[in-house]
């Protein structure tokens, strides 16, 4: 809702250490930021990835960190910047890596395509769907599914996809049977998906 003082909407402030902010209800007190020491990974290689710059071995260092954990992730960054290869690298180094990784670009299907991509389709299910097509969560059972310009996503298959990511499962289109599914998702966007959260245009 935007913050306001006196009469007057901020859009930027400078605020000094140990100032107590009121921010509705909630009293935050501003302190000077403890010195952070910044991973590096040990090498400049992981999987497909290749760099010595600090920069570099720190996304390595992340990557590596979460490759290990099995969450979700987001990478974030320009197009044309690698993150296909971050998420290649993660699925390589993870306990998936015997498993398949299947890549779904969401910026390049048509909008009545991507539910079928995903999800599959049954025969008969829409016009010209002649056989039964199994979708990326099913080709990419015990491996993981990459969603590439996930910030494309209509928002009705936003919903619908974070609805598989809770309870893993779904439906193929036409389909009345509840199939589960056991994927990591890995997603990449060049756009500010927190800005669009915050805008009510995107759900993930």
């Amino acid at each position: 809702n935007g913050i306001w003082r006196a009469g007057a909407r901020v859009g930027r402030a400078t605020v000094p250490p140990g100032r107590r902010l009121a921010i509705g209800s909630t009293m935050v007190l501003v302190e000077t930021p403890a010195r952070s020491v910044i991973e590096l990974f040990p090498k400049p290689v992981f999987g497909d990835l290749v760099g010595h710059s600090n920069a570099m071995r720190r996304v390595m260092s992340q990557a590596n960190r979460v490759a290990a954990s099995g969450v979700a992730v987001l990478v974030n960054g320009e197009s044309g910047t690698g993150k296909e290869l971050v998420a290649r690298a993660i699925h390589e180094a993870s306990d998936r890596a015997d498993g398949p990784l299947v890549t779904v670009d969401c910026g390049t299907l048509h909008p009545n395509l991507v539910a079928s991509e995903l999800f599959g389709h049954e025969r008969g299910a829409f016009t010209g769907a002649d056989k039964r097509h199994l979708g990326a969560f099913e080709r990419a059972n015990g491996g993981t599914l990459f969603l590439d310009e996930v910030g494309e996503l209509p928002a009705d298959l936003q919903t619908h996809l974070l609805g598989v990511l809770e309870r893993r499962r779904f439906r193929r289109v036409g389909g009345s049977e509840d199939i589960e599914t056991d994927v990591r998702v890995i997603c990449a966007t060049n756009r500010d998906l927190r800005a669009r959260v915050n805008q009510e245009a995107f759900r993930l």
